[in-house]
């Protein structure tokens, strides 16, 4: 049996997975709406960009409750795992959306004298509290 991750190892391995993860909404007519995304994590919760108005968007808007999840591995021996469950919220207000944008920025290395100064017209970003882990790690035994 795949051992679980704890909440700091769950942190630990999203914050060694820079890029992308699949981030699932549910549609107006029920079926999950799956994709992948950037992220960064900030303290408990995952951040992710977009324009306003995208499908992912209008669900979240609809129907809050989501799913976020990362793997890696490529053989049965060394797959591991993460999905969050959780609530996700949009973020438009300019201020924070500009902390964002910084903070994201900074996550993917930019210096800090290039840091966005001004917030992008459109931008969104969807905040996901999670409220639920489930993990595997069949790189060790439970």
């Amino acid at each position: 049996m795949p051992a679980q991750l704890t909440k700091d190892e769950a942190h630990a391995f999203l914050d060694s997975r820079p890029g992308w993860l699949i981030l699932t909404t549910i549609g107006a007519g029920g079926y999950p709406h799956s994709v992948p995304i950037g992220y960064f994590r900030f303290e408990d919760e995952i951040y992710t960009g977009g324009r306003d108005g995208t499908q992912r968007i209008v669900n979240i808007r609809r129907n809050p409750q989501v799913s976020a999840l990362i793997e890696s591995g490529s053989s049965m021996q060394d797959i591991k795992g993460l999905m969050i469950q959780g609530l996700a919220d949009i973020v438009t207000d300019p201020t924070e959306a500009l902390k964002l944008m910084r903070a994201s920025a900074k996550h993917r290395g930019t210096p800090e004298d290039e840091l966005p100064a001004e917030v992008r017209p459109g931008i969104a970003y969807i905040r996901v509290t999670p409220k639920k882990y489930i993990s595997w790690d069949y790189s060790r035994e439970s």
